[in-house]
């Protein structure tokens, strides 16, 4: 079966006022995962991210250290990441979501578990998008990325981890809680493997990161 590789993006800015962009630990973990993936002899068929520049530069920086063509990638919106800032301010009332990071980092993401798991149940109201609207959007980006793949092929995906893990909760019949669960679990630049072939997609890993589990890169592991 072919295989498909689903990667969150590296480090991006959390806390900043713009959080699409890489910094520059973000950047070398996305090369270090494209060496990985050069180690294992990979050659991607095609490779998918969504149209957001933390999830493209990170594509980039994978297929440079892997020494292929960054011509290979299509964007795809499907695969963008949920907006958390309408998220929280749908739960808070309108409260300042930066604010509350630089004031309380802990209390602010207790805050935006709660608002996520209003969202997944359907009783957020006033939110741009729905949670079953994001879980139909991710699967046809998958979809249009699988599409007419022949047994060796492999595939390379990179999103953002609400959006895998939403997608990840659907192929596995999980419900919306656990992909929350797993989504604040995602480091960044870890990928998951997964094999697909006849409609059926299989997983073989989550959130693996062997490229940073090593005692000289061990503090390079970030899941925001």
């Amino acid at each position: 079966m072919a295989q498909l590789f689903l990667v969150r993006h590296g480090q991006a800015s959390f806390g900043a006022a713009n959080y699409d962009q890489l910094s520059d630990l973000g950047r070398r973990q996305a090369r270090w995962l494209g060496e990985y993936f050069r180690g294992r002899d990979l050659a991607f068929r095609r490779v998918f991210t969504g149209t957001l520049l933390r999830q493209q530069d990170t594509a980039r920086e994978i297929l440079a250290a892997m020494g292929a063509q960054s011509g290979l990638t299509t964007a795809h919106a499907g695969l963008n990441e949920y907006s958390a800032e309408p998220l929280y301010a749908a739960h808070t009332g309108g409260a300042d979501p930066l604010a509350h990071q630089k004031d309380d980092y802990r209390g602010y993401w207790r805050t935006f578990k709660a608002a996520m798991y209003a969202w997944a149940n359907g009783s957020l109201e006033g939110v741009p998008e729905t949670w079953e609207a994001f879980g139909a959007r991710t699967a046809e980006a998958l979809q249009l990325a699988c599409a007419d793949l022949q047994r060796e092929d492999a595939v390379l995906v990179v999103s953002s981890g609400g959006a895998i893990c939403r997608a990840l909760a659907a192929i596995l019949g999980c419900p919306g809680e656990t992909a929350i669960e797993m989504n604040l679990q995602m480091r960044n630049a870890a990928f998951c493997e997964l094999i697909t072939g006849s409609e059926t997609m299989r997983m073989l890993s989550f959130n693996s990161i062997p490229h940073l589990d090593t005692p000289e890169r061990r503090a390079s592991i970030t899941f925001a």
